[in-house]
């Protein structure tokens, strides 16, 4: 507990945790819509905000945010478009973002290595108070977005034709998905890296589905495991001298196995303990009834 005598170990803590109750939220929709690995392409274009930030003497959280939105809403425009050309403009549009923020940071005054590995493996204790103020206040609008706007966000992401039907802005709640992921992905390169912010938002999710069914319950387990991730993996980087963004996935990502071996070990000992008699199976209606 002595590392939290520092002041720079609380921010980072703070910021954690931040991200691990905000990622799972905006992710359960994400995974909903099967749209799982769109935080990396996010993060390739968030990379080029990050270079203009550098170039500029900017800070590089804000115009990441600027850049990695208005290719998020690009994006999105792309995937409504539904033509055969779409895979390969989001291709062009994420790898274009990678390349032209390597270039960008190369070119910024004072570049070096370091500048671009902690955004891409995150750096949580160089967090700044101005940094984690950024990170509080867009953290919490997104989550005060993806919470109320639950039922309306849910329709969009089970079937847009019903969505529409019933009268939501489907295009503007879209939208609305494609910036919140971009600002949560730049927030979240703080904490696990523009390479790994990912996972923090689809590994919860994919745990909190072994043990739930409904959408609400599936969220809110996400939210606590990334809690609990986000806690365990600053205090253990700190406590082994490890990575704290790749410590915080390596956990959230052992909730999972433990999660998925637990919810298999007690249906099989539900089916051992229940076994289904004679009765019973007599009782239980054929697939097909023919009449003759």
């Amino acid at each position: 507990m002595a590392l939290y005598a520092h002041d720079f170990m609380i921010r980072a803590l703070v910021a954690a945790l931040i991200i691990g109750l905000v990622a799972p939220a905006l992710g359960v929709y994400l995974v909903q819509r099967r749209l799982s690995l769109i935080g990396d392409g996010i993060g390739h274009v968030a990379l080029t905000g990050v270079g203009v930030g550098l170039l500029l003497h900017q800070s590089p959280v804000i115009t990441a945010v600027v850049v990695a939105a208005a290719g998020a809403v690009g994006v999105e425009l792309v995937r409504q478009r539904g033509s055969t050309s779409g895979d390969l403009a989001l291709a062009l549009l994420f790898y274009g973002g990678i390349a032209g923020g390597v270039m960008l940071v190369g070119l910024s005054p004072d570049s070096t290595s370091a500048n671009l590995v902690q955004y891409l493996f995150g750096s949580l204790i160089t967090t700044s108070p101005q940094d984690l103020a950024v990170i509080a206040g867009l953290g919490a609008a997104v989550l005060v977005a993806m919470l109320v706007l639950r039922p309306a966000l849910f329709a969009v992401c089970t079937d847009e034709e019903y969505a529409r039907v019933s009268g939501l802005p489907v295009r503007t709640l879209n939208l609305l998905m494609a910036v919140t992921t971009a600002v949560t992905v730049t927030i979240a390169m703080r904490t696990v890296g523009l390479l790994l912010v990912s996972a923090l938002m689809v590994v919860p999710v994919a745990a909190a589905q072994q043990v739930t069914r409904g959408f609400r319950s599936t969220m809110t387990v996400a939210m606590v495991i990334g809690l609990g991730a986000a806690a365990s993996g600053v205090w253990l980087s700190g406590e082994i001298d490890t990575a704290p963004g790749a410590t915080i996935v390596i956990l959230a990502i052992a909730a999972f196995v433990a999660l998925t071996v637990g919810a298999g070990t007690w249906r099989m000992l539900r089916r051992h303990a229940a076994p289904a008699t004679p009765d019973r199976v007599a009782a239980e209606p054929p697939d097909v009834v023919l009449h003759g």
